[in-house]
């Protein structure tokens, strides 16, 4: 049988190694791989490779082109397989700024030596409320994964919380632990959390597709209205197309005081096109999602997976198809009704929406030059 792995990402380090360490005690036999970046920049990385007992192999690594990608292919894979016969559980213990979804999807490149277990990501329980509103990019803070990488601190921590199949909180105080919690019940509201004990990581395989389709724009498992204590999440939900010139003028209203939004949406000028949202700390992307599942033949939808068939489906009405506003707001005392006001204002009116899509195709598009 392939042997388990488990990642452990997180861009906390004295709670990622301190995860990593209770893994290596919990499973004799375990292994962890580790990859420092620090130096990535300069074409230097350090692998390091140690079990409950200490360091057994610390080694300079060089490769032709430094990065995370070429890590990850180059020598991470190829340590795993060679520890692979001995192990009884291999960790992979993620550098700060490095997304589990790469790592993961790389190991499908060996199913039959190894097995994907268990997505981890470790939070400092302090750092967590503060992180996640930080407007920093990884330069800036020395956690840069490649040369040139412009990714913001906050939108990789909320992409690693996203991904992750369990959460484990490490140190605060009981304020702590309750703030942490309230949060990412609203950023991850279907992930468990972990404190005093850790999750099963040997059990079965997990399947890459299905972990993707968790967060992908056009499936993803997006949180309800909620609010706990300070933090609110606010969900839109229409089905009028937007005004593009409008909508792009509303932006930085909308994205100001909320620590992350995201979802789809769809543009009047772009009729066929489901578009993904994605806002955290400030920083906004918007990206072609590939075609609504209503813009494509039915004789093609076999080769449509079933969870986008699913979310197609809970989305469907006539004769709109599964065309819809979907776009979610996460942040401390958010108002509802303002932000509700303000997107409603950049849909087509009544008189606009009657004209239909060859009409509304001519309107300016400032979001042109982001979605070329």
């Amino acid at each position: 049988m392939p042997t388990p792995v488990v990642l452990v990402a997180g861009l906390h380090t004295p709670a990622r190694s301190a995860t990593v360490n209770r893994l290596l005690a919990a499973h004799p036999g375990a292994i962890a791989v580790h990859h420092d970046l620090r130096e990535v920049t300069s074409g230097r990385i350090e692998r390091e490779v140690r079990d409950s007992s200490g360091i057994h192999d610390l080694t300079q690594v060089r490769l032709a082109h430094a990065c995370v990608t070429c890590t990850i292919r180059e020598d991470l894979l190829p340590q795993l397989i060679r520890h692979a016969d001995t192990a009884s559980l291999l960790i992979v213990d993620l550098w700060d700024s490095v997304e589990p979804r790469s790592v993961a999807e790389a190991l499908d490149e060996a199913p039959e030596i190894l097995r994907l277990t268990g997505v981890l990501t470790a939070l400092h329980t302090e750092h967590l409320p503060i992180d996640i509103a930080r407007g920093e990019r990884l330069a800036e803070t020395g956690q840069a994964g490649a040369a040139g990488d412009r990714r913001y601190l906050a939108e990789v921590l909320a992409r690693q919380i996203e991904y992750a199949t369990a959460l484990i909180l490490h140190n605060g105080d009981r304020e702590d632990i309750e703030l942490a919690r309230a949060l990412l019940s609203h950023l991850a509201p279907v992930t468990p959390v972990f404190t005093d004990s850790l999750p099963a990581v040997t059990g079965p395989a997990l399947h890459t597709r299905e972990l993707a389709e968790r967060v992908d724009p056009a499936t993803a498992q997006l949180p309800c209205d909620a609010r706990t204590g300070e933090v609110t999440t606010v969900v839109w939900h229409r089905l009028r197309p937007l005004h593009p010139a409008r909508l792009f003028a509303a932006m930085g209203d909308l994205i100001a005081g909320s620590v992350r939004s995201r979802g789809r949406f769809w543009l009047a000028t772009r009729h066929d096109r489901l578009l993904a949202w994605d806002s955290v700390a400030g920083a906004m992307s918007v990206a072609d999602a590939g075609p609504w599942l209503a813009a494509l033949p039915e004789t093609s939808w076999d080769q449509i997976s079933p969870a986008r068939r699913v979310a197609a489906a809970l989305d469907w009405t006539d004769p709109l198809g599964d065309r819809v506003q979907h776009l979610v707001f996460t942040g401390p005392d958010l108002d509802r009704d303002r932000i509700h006001t303000l997107l409603d204002s950049c849909l087509l009116t009544p008189a606009e929406a009657v004209s239909g899509s060859h009409t509304w195709s001519h309107y300016e598009d400032p979001f042109s030059a982001l979605l070329t």
